[in-house]
């Protein structure tokens, strides 16, 4: 084969219809926008949205929920997952993301208390729930928060 020879599959390709060439071409004249009306103008048609005056969907929904600009999202470990280090390792941002645990640390990571732990380990973080706290200390390890 060669580059000339490169052509795409059969129906792959369709042809653009040109509208507005003709009266024989079956899309003339008016290129199949009808006679007048505000979708026959050009710039014409309503933004999406609008329900032609009826009150649309989004101002009839209940609006729920309120966004805290100045809130923090912490990317959050298990216990459990803390297993896979070496005992007596040191657990930081960085070898949790080093060991595939988490991949990005957003504005911290928090230590949660799901699960068991049985190495004895030396975790930083930025913040431990209090049975996190507990379990990492029970297993002979140390907590510091960053």
């Amino acid at each position: 084969m060669k580059l000339h020879e490169l052509a795409p599959a059969p129906g792959s390709k369709k042809v653009r219809t040109r509208v507005g060439r003709g009266l024989g071409s079956g899309l003339g004249k008016t290129a199949g926008r009808g006679h007048k009306g505000q979708n026959s103008r050009a710039g014409g048609g309503v933004r999406a949205g609008f329900e032609g005056g009826q009150m649309p969907l989004y101002r009839r929904l209940p609006k729920r929920g309120f966004y805290n600009k100045f809130g923090k999202d912490y990317a959050e470990v298990n216990i459990s997952d803390l297993n896979r280090f070496e005992d007596g390792a040191v657990v930081d941002p960085v070898a949790l993301i080093e060991s595939g645990i988490l991949k990005n640390v957003r504005d911290g990571v928090r230590i949660l208390g799901n699960g068991e732990l049985t190495k004895s380990l030396t975790v930083i973080a930025n913040g431990f729930t209090k049975s996190a706290e507990a379990k990492i200390q029970t297993a002979g390890g140390k907590v510091e928060v960053v």
